[in-house]
């Protein structure tokens, strides 16, 4: 087993993952009767894929001796109505403008971002629109 939840009441859930003990609360959304005091679990989805996207990379950057540190990503998760549903996650990556990088390399990142588990675990009918910020920003990467 990778984790149990337990439901608080009040439309919030506590999640704890078995072999670390490590403790997530999540908490339905204001436009969906609840506080918004936590991640929905739609936000831990969209989260979800760009931790997975940063963890490739950096297993990546690990093997080649790449420093990716102080790398950041924005997150936006659009959802959509009838059914309720995440149709879009856009990820913004945003690299250190000291990070000089050769294209060859830039690319074996981008494709390891893009080929993440969670990109693809996620159903196709959900846009993962990524941008990768490489500096100076007008060389930004855009995959839709």
């Amino acid at each position: 087993m990778t984790s149990k939840i337990v439901y608080e009441g009040a439309l919030r859930t506590t999640a704890t993952h078995l072999r670390s003990g490590s403790v997530i609360e999540t908490d339905a959304p204001t436009d969906n009767n609840g506080k918004g005091e936590r991640f929905s679990p739609t936000d831990l989805v969209a989260t979800a894929l760009g931790s997975c996207m940063m963890t490739i990379m950096g297993i990546v950057a690990r093997q080649r001796q790449l420093p990716l540190e102080n790398t950041r990503i924005s997150i936006e998760k659009v959802m959509g109505t009838d059914p309720r549903r995440i149709t879009e996650v856009k990820v913004k990556i945003d690299f250190p403008p000291d990070l000089d990088l050769s294209p060859e390399e830039r690319t074996r990142l981008e494709q390891a971002a893009l080929n993440c588990p969670v990109a693809k675990s996620i159903h196709p009918d959900i846009r993962q629109s990524v941008v990768f910020n490489w500096h100076p920003a007008e060389e930004a990467t855009v995959h839709e």
